[in-house]
């Protein structure tokens, strides 16, 4: 076994999450020091936060990105950052309501809508940033870029019309979400820690059968990242079986059955063998 295994293992943490404790090497925190010295850091973090962190780093070394990391040309990424989303994360916390003004992908403008911002996501798919949001004029969860917002200014909501709009979120969100559960293999349980990275963008929960050494992880995602998380099945092949959801696994036999045409197999001839 791997003596390095211990660190990435799953089991230990997870259990280090529930206890809310979080591992941090060397290198990971002379990283945060040199991160905190960008002129970008003002942005990204409240003043408080900043200064809380500088004061715990306090005797780190810096990591100097120049010494340490040569960049080399690539293709264009989109920044993760974006300059809403400090101010948006507050009036989530605060369930306070806004007023938003954003334009569709024609080029229309939507000026001073009220609402309430709801969640953020990101799209793993698209690498950019959304925002889930109570459109009062539409009665219903809306879906905007965080590129497509050109401001926010913050509304207090009265806590009747606060809940009622909650409550129609999450019923709306949940409406469009899918749900599947995926066996890992039991002779693949050693590769636990990279099966669980390849599902860290979605929210999931696990469970051990100690009779069966097996492991059950039920994944829960927005229906329009279905081919995403297709991609990621396909890539864990064989360590990996769909239990539960219909669409993923016909869509799953139907990558197999085209890879098996490519050499020349079809199944009509493997299930008469």
């Amino acid at each position: 076994m791997n003596p390095f295994e211990k660190i990435f293992n799953y089991q230990i943490a997870s259990r280090l999450e529930d206890g809310g404790i979080s591992t941090v090497t060397s290198h990971e925190r002379s990283w945060l020091k040199g991160m905190l010295l960008h002129p970008a850091a003002s942005e990204a973090l409240m003043p408080e936060t900043r200064l809380k962190l500088e004061r715990l780093l306090e005797g780190v070394q810096a990591l100097e990105p120049g010494s340490a990391l040569i960049s080399r040309a690539g293709s264009h990424e989109r920044q993760v950052y974006h300059p809403h989303l400090r101010q948006l994360r507050q009036l989530i916390v605060s369930r306070s309501g806004f007023r938003i003004t954003y334009e569709y992908k024609n080029g229309s403008a939507q000026t001073a809508q009220k609402g309430m911002p709801y969640k953020l996501e990101y799209s793993m798919v698209k690498r950019e940033w959304y925002l889930l949001w109570y459109s009062q004029q539409h009665r219903m969860l809306m879906r905007s870029r965080l590129n497509g917002i050109h401001s926010v200014q913050a509304e207090t909501l009265e806590t009747m019309e606060r809940e009622r709009w909650m409550r129609a979120s999450r019923i709306y969100l949940e409406s469009h979400r899918g749900e599947t559960i995926i066996q890992i293999v039991r002779e693949y349980n050693e590769e636990l820690s990279r099966i669980m990275y390849a599902f860290s963008c979605f929210e999931k929960e696990v469970a051990y059968d100690a009779e069966e050494d097996s492991y059950r992880v039920t994944l829960s995602y927005p229906r329009d990242e279905q081919d995403f998380l297709l991609s990621k099945l396909r890539f864990l092949g064989k360590r990996v079986r769909i239990v539960q959801g219909h669409y993923l696994k016909q869509r799953m036999r139907e990558t197999a059955e085209k890879a098996l045409r490519r050499y020349g197999v079809e199944i009509s001839e493997m299930e008469t063998n």
